[in-house]
């Protein structure tokens, strides 16, 4: 069964579903069968991110009322055969229940290892429905006041959902700042917000880099370390 995670953050812009996007890629690139579903709604690009928006026929309402299968929904990426894109909606003021998608990514969750949902910025509806089908939870900061005040926030309501875990990545880092003392550093955040770091991602324009990148480094550090724990509880739970 598919561990599912939603990547979440306070504020919009802070890199939310380059993180989801490259998290996924980096899983597939180990082997993992992983489905990004984009609950973004209204604001959908994962498709986008990935270079595939030119191949999707369905979206994940589409599945949610029976015009499809779930399967059928699903995007395939030519470059890497274990990853798949479930679209967004793209009508932003149709209710969808985060009942309905729950069900749809159930009856998904046995023919994959890993679902990432990526979520709304901020608290409204949307946010809910995203945390409402999730299992665990990564949450996206950048190292400013206004991005950390919002994912203070967040991070609270996170709490309320009883996830398996919670995790903090902070994105957009830079090392000069930091050695200037102009902002945290990923521990200090990760302290502040009493939140596990997972990974800190450093600042650059490009979704996807060369291996020998410190960014895409930092990407296949964070699907080791999502590995890893999920790992931990499989044999938690198998003890």
């Amino acid at each position: 069964m598919a561990r599912k995670i939603v990547v979440t953050s306070g504020k919009g812009g802070v890199g939310k579903t380059t993180v989801s996007c490259n998290l996924a890629v980096h899983l597939a690139e180990k082997g993992k069968r992983v489905i990004v579903c984009d609950l973004d709604f209204g604001l959908n690009n994962v498709d986008v991110v990935l270079g595939i928006e030119h191949l999707a026929v369905y979206d994940v309402t589409d599945a949610v009322e029976g015009r499809c299968r779930p399967r059928q929904a699903l995007v395939k990426h030519p470059k890497y055969p274990t990853l798949f894109a479930l679209a967004s909606n793209r009508v932003s003021e149709r209710y969808v229940s985060p009942q309905a998608v729950r069900l749809v990514l159930d009856l998904l969750s046995p023919q994959f290892d890993y679902i990432i949902i990526d979520s709304p910025a901020g608290i409204e509806d949307g946010f809910h429905r995203a945390a409402a089908c999730a299992d665990e939870a990564i949450l996206v900061t950048t190292p400013h006041l206004s991005s950390m005040r919002d994912a203070d926030r967040v991070a609270g309501l996170l709490r309320s959902y009883r996830f398996d875990r919670v995790g903090l990545i902070v994105n957009l880092m830079r090392k000069d700042l930091i050695r200037k003392g102009e902002v945290l550093s990923p521990q200090e955040i990760s302290k502040a917000l009493s939140v596990p770091l997972y990974a800190s991602i450093p600042e650059d324009d490009k979704f996807f880099l060369q291996n020998v990148s410190p960014k895409s480094r930092a990407y296949r550090g964070l699907a080791e370390t999502v590995i890893e724990l999920s790992l931990r509880e499989f044999k938690r739970k198998k003890a």
